[in-house]
């Protein structure tokens, strides 16, 4: 009997979890019902509110850096004190979420990073603002990874690609809703009224626990373990299958990640997590900053532009995750790194404000539809035993070289030159390296189940 088989029987969890409809739906991979939905869209309002939260930071930081008279480099500091705690987070969340099941730490996790928002908001001092942003970068990164997980393991495979990156495709809402806000808000009343707007999120959680059903994979896999150690218990004989799989689960979870079948996977999930980060990292984190004071556009005017820049940046989402089931997962990395990495080399080279808006526009696509094959690749190269440890492995990694150490070098190009634009210009260069990666090494798994992926 196979793994997968062994996995479809119906054991006593499931079938305690089998009594609610939303489960049932869930675990029918032949249709689409309102349950998948319900999942795809908690997930999306969790990434769209991560993206509104994570640039409202970005927005507001020229705001910060003057209101506490910081030099640049003491401000990069302290964001990689807090980047540093998220890392703890982006790897504890789908480590809990491997031992207790997918839905529940979601709601948890959305509940928290919109709570502890606010609290920024009344904090009088640099160190105090470090502290509380380390525990909003602790709930935040969650989202990396646990609501991922829970669309892969509920939608049905042909359908994987194009949702992920729909839903990963919500954070350019929230990014364009940070612009509203910053246009709105920081630009009339600074930023600290800006930070108490995402305590309505919290909400959110209340519609994760009410309509989303827990992953019908992870059910699964529990079920599997209570009939293994049922069996061990009573001396009985296990079939192969079973005790290769044995074999595995009984290894701390994060050495499994380094067995000889699964080396490849996260090395090649991990490359392109850092790929990731890299990219975003040294534009994402430094453009409002560089338009403030290197382009003299004020708050109003960069709020403007990631309105827009966020909407757009939905159609490369949209695009690269139709293509990444239409066509496969190489294609849709292909046409959307090549995308961006001309246009924001143009953009770099503006001269007017009306090129940097045409080209800061047109390189959002490719520049943030890259994240749709990413985060799919990321979801579905980990068996289910490991598959929160393994995102939270990649993901963490990723964070602590893309976020933490390459600023470094970016901040000490600004720092030589004067200006964000030679950091900028490493952008298209690590483009074409994660390009080069991708067709290297990575393997494409469109339509394919989990299961026949990764077991």
């Amino acid at each position: 009997m196979s793994a997968t088989t062994d996995q479809a029987e119906i054991g006593p969890l499931e079938h305690r979890y089998r009594q609610s409809v939303a489960f049932r739906a869930a675990s029918d991979p032949s249709r689409v019902t309102a349950t998948h939905w319900h999942i795809a869209v908690a997930n999306g309002l969790g990434w769209g509110f991560d993206g509104m939260d994570g640039v409202i930071f970005a927005l507001a930081s020229p705001l910060i850096i003057r209101d506490f008279h910081l030099t640049i480099p003491e401000y990069r500091s302290g964001l990689q004190i807090a980047l540093l705690v998220g890392i703890v987070g982006m790897y504890a969340w789908p480590w809990l979420a491997d031992r207790y099941g997918r839905r529940t730490l979601l709601a948890l996790n959305i509940a928290l990073f919109s709570l502890l928002m606010p609290v920024l908001a009344i904090v009088q001092t640099w160190a105090a603002f470090v502290a509380v942003r380390c525990l909003v970068n602790f709930a935040l990164n969650g989202e990396w990874t646990l609501g991922s997980m829970l669309v892969a393991e509920t939608w049905p495979a042909r359908l994987r690609g194009r949702v992920i990156g729909i839903n990963r495709g919500t954070w350019c809402f929230g990014a364009a809703l940070a612009g509203v806000v910053a246009t709105t808000i920081i630009a009339q009343s600074g930023w600290r009224m800006a930070f108490a707007v995402p305590a309505v999120v919290a909400a959110i959680a209340v519609y994760v626990r009410a309509k989303c059903p827990e992953s019908p994979y992870w059910v699964r896999m529990q079920d599997r373990k209570h009939r293994i150690a049922q069996a061990q218990a009573h001396g009985d004989r296990l079939s192969p299958e079973d005790q290769a799989w044995v074999a595995k689960a009984r290894r701390l979870p994060l050495n499994q990640l380094f067995l000889p079948d699964m080396r490849r996977n996260t090395a090649i999930a991990t490359f392109i997590a850092c790929c990731s980060t890299t990219i975003y990292g040294t534009v994402g984190g430094w453009m409002p900053l560089y338009l403030s004071q290197e382009r003299h556009w004020s708050t109003s005017t960069y709020g403007q532009f990631y309105i827009w820049w966020g909407l757009v940046g939905f159609l490369g989402l949209l695009a690269s995750g139709w293509i990444a089931d239409r066509f496969g997962r190489r294609p849709a990395f292909y046409v959307m790194l090549a995308e961006g990495a001309v246009f924001i080399t143009l953009w770099v080279f503006a001269t007017t404000n009306l090129e940097l808006w045409i080209y800061g526009l047109l390189w959002s696509i490719g520049f943030l539809g890259f994240w749709g094959p990413s985060m799919i690749l990321t979801a579905e190269v980990y068996p289910t035993r490991i598959r929160g440890v393994g995102n939270g492995f990649s993901w963490s990694v990723a964070w602590l070289f893309g976020f933490v150490l390459w600023p470094f070098l970016a901040v000490g190009l600004q720092q030589r030159t004067g200006s964000f634009a030679a950091a900028f210009l490493l952008i298209p260069a690590a483009m074409a390296c994660m390009a080069l990666g991708v067709w290297w090494f990575t393997p494409d798994h469109a339509g394919r189940e989990l299961d026949e992926i990764a077991v």
